[in-house]
């Protein structure tokens, strides 16, 4: 069935309220996922929803936590998030970063003891709404092998870009592996295959199978390349800001273990470069450079595209995990229908 944006973000914050989280909190949540829906990241807006239901359940998401603050310079912070959903713990490190970055130029906010904060692209659009550049990388649980092995070893390990125009959005948001291991759970949950070259089993042949990939490992993108990029995401997400690494990252996937995933957020200042309407003058000049080559996309435009499609004609959810949300909306004697039939 497909549900409204507005829909699924009624369904969000309900829930959440009646889980006793504050409004402030559901209202972070409830924006990311749905932004992480309407943008084509299905498997990290409401698909993963039930995840986080679950990790409220077991205790490894404190709605209660306080996010405080380790460490402090005038252009840095270190955040102890506490364990609290890490929409929020990430959403406060990207403001701070912001405020950083408009009177030195830089913010840089690393974060651990956080959460599963949905989708990165929507903390780097927090950058650039304000004129700035934001940069989001994580780390995330085991799941692709260095090149050569077959031990997931290293995370999926995301990376976003965003950057200000005047006439365009300009993002990428992509894991560092051949997948997304939310896509994977996604594919097993509606029963689907996964493409070819992506993932190994566990004795490391190819496959096809996301339950068969989830116990085995995921390939990384590009090959020698992604694996070089996510091994030095695991190390500016992990040691560098206290956070595990390698396999002793837990929580991102299994909402049952303590999150010890780490999160780097990067703001910076064009202004403070340049005068900040020649810099987006100048990302305007290099688009319409690039797309008077042919009929080409820039990062961003299968986003604003997708954005488009949803907002008409609405949220796909499939069957299973409708009945997942129901079931949860049942349990806490939420009135589902009621949205649902408006």
């Amino acid at each position: 069935m497909n549900i409204t944006a507005e829909q699924e973000r009624l369904i969000v914050l309900g829930i959440l309220k009646k889980m006793n989280v504050s409004d402030d909190d559901a209202s972070i949540v409830a924006d990311v996922t749905v932004d992480a829906d309407l943008k084509g990241f299905s498997s990290h807006g409401i698909g993963r929803f039930p995840q986080y239901i679950k990790g409220l359940k077991a205790g490894t998401i404190d709605p209660e936590g306080e996010i405080s603050i380790d460490n402090e310079t005038v252009s840095m912070a270190l955040l102890n998030g506490n364990h609290k959903f890490g929409h929020v713990v990430t959403y406060t490190a990207m403001e701070i970063a912001i405020e950083k970055a408009k009177e030195t130029g830089m913010g840089v906010v690393g974060v651990h003891n956080s959460n599963h904060f949905g989708v990165a692209g929507y903390y780097s659009d927090m950058a650039i709404m304000q004129d700035m550049v934001g940069i989001v990388v994580a780390n995330t649980e085991p799941a692709v092998a260095p090149i050569g092995g077959k031990e997931p070893i290293i995370g999926t390990n995301p990376i976003a870009i965003g950057i200000p125009s005047n006439s365009h959005y300009v993002s990428v948001d992509m894991a560092t592996s051949a997948s997304a291991r939310g896509k994977l759970l996604e594919a097993k949950r509606k029963g689907e295959k996964i493409p070819e070259n992506v993932a190994l089993d566990v004795d490391g042949n190819p496959t096809i199978d996301p339950e068969a990939a989830l116990k085995g490992s995921i390939l990384p993108f590009g090959a020698h390349k992604g694996y070089a990029l996510s091994f030095m995401i695991e190390i500016l997400a992990g040691p560098l800001v206290r956070a595990a690494f390698g396999k002793q990252v837990t929580g991102t996937a299994n909402p049952e273990e303590m999150c010890t995933k780490g999160d780097l957020v990067m703001a910076l200042d064009p202004s403070k470069f340049s005068n900040i309407d020649t810099f987006k003058g100048e990302v305007d000049d290099f688009i319409s450079e690039v797309k008077s080559s042919g009929n080409v996309f820039i990062p961003g435009d299968m986003e604003v595209r997708n954005i488009k499609d949803r907002k008409e004609n609405g949220i796909a959810i499939d069957d299973q995990l409708m009945e997942e949300i129901i079931e949860i909306a049942d349990e806490l004697s939420f009135d589902l229908g009621k949205i649902l039939d408006n």
